[in-house]
């Protein structure tokens, strides 16, 4: 049994590792004729002939705004001669599924990941913000609605405290992250 487990992983092993090819870059006479080489997909998930992704056009303008946007000219797709990889996207931008993120400073350089994290912070801080403010105006419409019911009444109180007590909690959140990464770590990208 040892020697067919042993058997059966180096076959695996074999099988996965050996496939791995370094693709090397086409010789002049493998360039098409017009010198035009395209990539197989764009970094927005456009793959020719495939449909368009629907959030292609978003992220065409987030991440190629020079490109055209008609996906048929394929400029997202387009291989530069020189390099012999597809276009860059604009420095410093990333689009993900909460739309297009940019830093100041690109994403490799030092900074870019913690204004990222920042960013989504904010995001975050801000919906937590709204979802208090929400239940504050919930609970003064308890009250006011209340009819001078003590338990209704009791209820709106209790709402509308927790509402205070977690706009506090958020703010101080908010404060106590932008410090100790700001201040105290002195993570570059915080505390801007």
């Amino acid at each position: 049994m040892k020697r067919f487990f042993l058997l059966f992983v180096v076959c695996y092993l074999f099988l996965v590792i050996c496939p791995l090819v370094v693709a090397q870059a086409p010789t002049p006479s493998e360039t098409p004729i017009g010198g035009d080489r395209y990539a197989a997909c764009d970094l927005c998930g456009y793959c020719p002939p495939n449909t368009l992704p629907s959030s292609w056009e978003k992220c065409r303008q987030c991440l190629y705004p020079d490109a055209s946007t008609d996906p048929g000219a394929q400029d997202t797709l387009k291989v530069d001669a020189d390099t012999n990889q597809a276009i860059s996207p604009y420095p410093g931008r990333q689009y993900t599924f909460l739309g297009c993120i940019s830093t100041e400073a690109g994403f490799s350089q030092e900074g870019g990941v913690s204004s990222v994290t920042q960013k989504l912070l904010n995001i975050v801080f801000s919906i937590a913000g709204g979802i208090a403010f929400l239940y504050f105006l919930y609970g003064s419409f308890v009250i006011a609605a209340s009819q001078s019911d003590p338990e209704r009444l009791n209820y709106g109180k209790r709402v509308v405290w927790g509402a205070i007590i977690g706009l506090v909690f958020c703010l101080t959140s908010v404060l106590i992250v932008n410090f100790i990464a700001g201040q105290v770590l002195k993570i570059p990208g915080f505390g801007s």
